[in-house]
């Protein structure tokens, strides 16, 4: 059975404080409600019941959102957020290694001419912002990107996720239920690429605008 304590953020603790007050309070008004129906107090039950439930719902969602933003970071005027070091392997082939600020590191065999990166963005709305919970990105995909029309459409495409896997997506759940858009909105940040001619280090970085690549220094060559 997977440990739940690996999902929660760090320094999300009174989050799931609170939500689990929420559900405890609503649960002692549900089954106070229940023995007011016992006791034939019909008005009790219903405003007690449908008290109990929405405080339960409330800390289900608090929960689910602690848990949901697991992998993603605050974002400031500017982060960086991986750092790439590329490697030609043969034409219009290329290696891409990541490095992610929390230790991650991956790498990934890419066909074209350019690398490209997109990210998730979940932007809060100013009243959640007060709350505690910044604007947070995450790095979503990676694919290798042709120059010509042509060989887009019909050459090899090379696509693969690099964000991390969680118990919950709260950006998918965003954009499938209109029913949080007071919450949050769900939205990709401007995807970037840049051409891989030679060995690079490179940055890519996120700010308040988009994504931006830029090159770190010249990796050496073997």
């Amino acid at each position: 059975m997977p440990d739940l304590a690996q999902f929660i953020p760090p320094g999300s603790t009174p989050w799931m404080l609170g939500a689990a007050v929420l559900i405890s309070v609503g649960a002692i008004l549900v089954f106070t409600g229940l023995v007011a129906l016992f006791g034939l107090h019909p008005l009790r039950f219903t405003t007690r019941t449908l008290l109990g439930l929405l405080l339960i719902a409330l800390g289900l969602l608090e929960g689910a959102i602690t848990v949901g933003i697991q992998g993603y970071r605050a974002l400031t005027y500017e982060e960086v957020a991986a750092r790439v070091s590329v490697q030609p392997t043969g034409p219009q082939r290329f290696s891409a290694t990541f490095r992610f600020p929390d230790g991650r590191q991956a790498s990934y065999a890419l066909a074209g001419d350019e690398i490209y990166v997109d990210a998730h963005i979940l932007k809060w709305h100013p009243l959640i912002n007060l709350l505690g919970l910044p604007t947070a990105y995450e790095l979503d995909r990676v694919e290798g990107r042709y120059r010509g029309i042509e060989q887009e459409r019909k050459a090899q495409r090379t696509l693969y996720s690099i964000a991390p896997k969680r118990p919950v997506d709260l950006f998918g759940l965003r954009r499938r239920y209109a029913f949080l858009a007071p919450l949050l909105d769900a939205e990709y940040g401007s995807g970037v690429f840049v051409p891989v001619e030679q060995p690079s280090e490179l940055e890519v970085r996120v700010l308040t605008s988009g994504l931006i690549i830029r090159q770190s220094r010249p990796a050496t060559r073997r």
